[in-house]
């Protein structure tokens, strides 16, 4: 058979049975280039950087908590005047607390129940200085004695300790009926306040005054008599009308016992 003819034959062959060609390769097979083993060899690098993680963030927790450092066992306290860092640090409530479970405003709250404080900020932070408090006190305008105790009030009315002697405020000699002494343990009516810081900056002379629950604000002449103002901050009008009543009776010559200018529309006195 002719080669040509024998060529034609084997192509023909091919295309009727078909050959399937096979490409081979003596290389080895390259880990990375199976995806399935190179994600295999990632997950294992993870596993061992989450469980180191994990180990170290145990330990952090474990020191966290088991160290004295983060319990609580002072505090730092800026913008005191009156007050001891350690009155403040027992209103704060939290000795020996954790700083985990330290509040700050549970301890704002806390230091605000003092009625010395006006204000307060908690800040916290890491050891040494976990807690910081700045407060704002309050700052006194008078002191008000009653059964023989002195306290300060400051221009809103509000009660406090007295924490040092103070001879530059004026003072309120009270004498009350029970009921309104209750209510004035806490908390002062600040028309009062007014009245009194009028009447101390009118009649510079006058540092004490007296205070009854009816006749108001008033104080003892230095003649001897008794002169009721009342409350609020028309004093100005009330001293004037007591000057014309009292320089009137000076100049009949009758001594009264007490000038009540109370009412600035219906005054009137008493006579010893």
């Amino acid at each position: 058979m002719p080669a040509r003819t024998r060529s034609r034959s084997l192509r023909e062959r091919r295309r009727e049975g078909g050959y399937t060609a096979i490409l081979r390769s003596d290389r080895p097979v390259d880990e990375r280039d199976d995806p399935q083993i190179a994600a295999r060899g990632r997950d294992f690098n993870w596993r061992w950087v989450s469980l180191g993680l994990s180990v170290i963030l145990i330990g952090l927790l474990v020191l966290f908590f088991q160290s004295s450092a983060f319990y609580v066992r002072t505090v730092e306290v800026r913008g005191l005047r009156y007050l001891t860092r350690e009155e403040i640090f027992a209103f704060t409530e939290i000795a020996g607390y954790h700083l985990f479970w330290v509040d700050a405003e549970q301890v704002r709250a806390n230091v605000l129940r003092s009625t010395t404080i006006a204000d307060a900020q908690v800040r916290l932070d890491w050891p040494p200085n976990m807690v910081t408090i700045t407060v704002q006190e309050r700052e006194p305008v008078l002191a008000w004695e009653a059964d023989g105790v002195v306290t300060w009030v400051d221009a809103a009315g509000r009660i406090m300790a007295e924490r040092e002697p103070r001879e530059d405020l004026p003072r309120i000699v009270a004498g009350m009926t029970p009921e309104a002494a209750v209510f004035a343990s806490t908390q002062i009516d600040p028309a009062l306040i007014f009245g009194a810081l009028q009447l101390t900056e009118l009649l510079p002379d006058v540092r004490v005054l007296s205070y009854d629950t009816f006749k108001g604000l008033g104080y003892r002449d230095a003649q001897g008599w008794d002169v009721w103002f009342g409350v609020g901050t028309n004093m100005p009008e009330k001293i004037a009308i007591y000057e014309t009543i009292r320089d009137t009776l000076s100049a009949q010559g009758i001594p009264p016992g007490q000038i009540d200018v109370v009412d600035p529309d219906h005054p009137f006195y008493t006579i010893n």
